[in-house]
């Protein structure tokens, strides 16, 4: 979820859905990915800086590229600190979302990612530590006593197995990048397309459903 493009796509599919004469009979299911599985657990610096460095950018370019993403988001109803927010690594946050799937369902998830997105863009929260990863996850309605095996147990959780099951089923629909969205098991949408072609995709995909 550190991925401004992931949270303007999911906000314009919001969008799509608030017009959608079906919405009530569409289940929104978040997957796992990561960009970036090296990014550091312990976050060192922000995500400016890592552009800069990265990329071979000057701060102010760095900066600037912030800058216009968080017009975006703007444009979106979304205030974010962007430019604050830091470099890190979500893999816990990941097996905490498929923790809030197995237990609460799509809603107790989406509870969860938005609480989550919210914390790193709009609030420059550290997402990667395992005490705000609790805060979040006990204000979504998730039970304290599985949050906290999750987070002691790492790799060895058993939700580790449903975040690489996650991202091999991402390969197989050929994604390579973030945000990418299959409607249907049909219908694959890269990027955060305008709101309209969400609306579009998903009258298409209503109208071609098998309802047998």
């Amino acid at each position: 979820m550190g991925c401004p493009w992931c949270y303007l796509g999911k906000r314009r599919l919001e969008g799509a859905l608030s017009q959608f004469e079906h919405a009530d009979d569409v289940e929104v299911v978040f997957h796992s990915f990561q960009l970036d599985p090296s990014a550091p657990t312990e976050p060192t610096e922000t995500a400016t800086q890592m552009l800069a460095r990265r990329y071979g950018m000057s701060p102010q370019e760095a900066a600037q590229a912030q800058g216009q993403v968080i017009a975006l988001a703007e444009a979106e109803g979304m205030h974010w600190e962007h430019e604050r927010s830091l470099h890190l690594n979500t893999r816990a946050a990941h097996r905490l979302l498929q923790l809030a799937l197995a237990e609460g369902g799509p809603a107790r998830q989406a509870a969860l990612e938005e609480a989550l997105f919210d914390a790193y863009f709009a609030k420059a929260e550290n997402v990667a530590g395992h005490a705000e990863l609790r805060r979040l996850a006990l204000a979504a309605g998730l039970d304290a006593e599985r949050v906290d095996a999750v987070l002691a147990q790492g790799e060895s959780s058993e939700f580790e197995a449903r975040v690489e099951a996650d991202v091999r089923q991402a390969a197989a629909y050929g994604a390579t990048g973030v945000p990418f969205f299959v409607l249907d098991g049909r219908f694959g949408i890269s990027g955060a397309q305008p709101t309209e072609l969400f609306a579009q995709a998903l009258r298409q995909a209503w109208d071609t459903r098998d309802t047998k």
